[in-house]
């Protein structure tokens, strides 16, 4: 079958943050604890820079897997916010369900912990229910390097789309001349990947200096 590229349409997608909770967090070790947290906030931020329908869900918070960052839930106070008591897979969650379907879109970005349960599970439930799938790798941790790895290796054989946080944001984006554009992105980045927000000021500055080079 020829290939066909289909692209992030920020007007036909829906953002799902799955299990982002602060007990789940301690259990990731693919990442530092800081680069995590920075990217799961990251990973809501794009919700609410982009406008995107956005739903919630957490696993037995009340439990030791423990709440939502509070973050997350300042960012999309209006979200619908499906709290799973027993549910593993998302999906099989006729609340969580209902909450996906109302939003209309066809296309999913997703982040959760952890990756081979609570994003590999519903990515493949979304697939198979006749969603396109965007899993945000950088939002979604486990145990180790190799898990995660094998999560993502199920997912891509299942027609998942694998992408990081980078990725998302500028296939979402398209053109740094849109709306969100540069004005909205350039900040995103110094806040949440400061590898990029600092070579953004470098070009401001030399562009300040009259000697500008190109991004």
């Amino acid at each position: 079958m020829p290939f066909k590229y289909e692209r992030i349409d920020k007007d036909n997608v829906v953002l799902l943050i799955v299990d982002h909770q602060e007990g789940l967090y301690q259990l990731v070790r693919d990442y530092t604890p800081a680069d995590f947290k920075t990217n799961i906030l990251a990973h809501a931020a794009l919700g609410k820079i982009f406008n995107l329908p956005t739903v919630l869900t957490s696993s037995s918070e009340t439990g030791p897997n423990g709440p939502l960052p509070a973050e997350v839930i300042a960012m999309h106070p209006n979200a619908p916010f499906i709290k799973r008591q027993g549910e593993v897979d998302a999906w099989d969650n006729a609340d969580f369900r209902a909450a996906v379907q109302a939003t209309g879109k066809k296309q999913v970005i997703l982040g959760g912990i952890t990756t081979d349960v609570c994003t590999a599970f519903l990515a493949l439930s979304l697939v198979d229910a006749g969603y396109t799938v965007y899993a945000n790798s950088d939002a979604s941790g486990t145990f180790d390097t190799k898990t995660a790895q094998d999560a993502n290796d199920r997912m891509r054989a299942a027609g998942v789309h694998v992408l990081s946080m980078f990725a998302v944001s500028l296939e979402l984006m398209r053109d740094w001349r849109n709306t969100p554009g540069a004005p909205e992105m350039m900040p995103f980045f110094d806040q949440y990947l400061p590898e990029y927000g600092f070579l953004a000021r470098a070009h401001d500055a030399a562009a300040a200096n009259g000697t500008p080079s190109g991004l």
